[in-house]
């Protein structure tokens, strides 16, 4: 099989990881203070899940969201960036996987669908700043 026939752009967008409840100014001084990374503001539209978010070099971030240890099934996940967010879709399905829908983001149409071994992918396209669309 000739990789480079089948293949789609995809880069890597952010990760998700878990903290536990209480612990944001931990997160802060470590991320922030201790690393170096820039806070950025999460949408709105997540505000209830209680995440902070990093802007990690150019264009990728790092997203930490609140989750008791003993929680599961997580919500780790890391995400793509695709040129034909659609295309993708159809694909995953038509290979007999379930991408479904999450929380709307402004300027960032997305889907999640979990792999073959039941990890969390988040598939995206960056169609605007979601900040300027809230």
């Amino acid at each position: 099989m000739d990789w480079s026939e089948d293949t789609m752009n995809a880069r890597l967008q952010h990760v998700s990881i878990p903290r536990p409840p209480g612990s944001d100014a931990k997160a802060r001084a470590f991320f922030g203070d201790l690393l170096g990374l820039q806070e950025i503001p999460a949408p709105a539209s997540l505000q209830g899940m209680d995440v902070i978010w990093f802007k990690v070099g150019e264009d990728a971030e790092l997203h930490l969201f609140r989750e008791d240890p003993l929680n599961d099934p997580s919500i780790r996940h890391f995400c793509l960036v695709v040129d034909d967010l659609p295309g993708m879709r159809r694909k995953l399905s038509d290979a007999g996987y379930a991408p479904y829908d999450v929380e709307r983001i402004p300027g960032r149409p997305r889907f999640f669908c979990r792999d073959p071994f039941d990890n969390i992918i988040e598939f995206t396209t960056i169609a605007g700043d979601y900040l300027a669309l809230q």
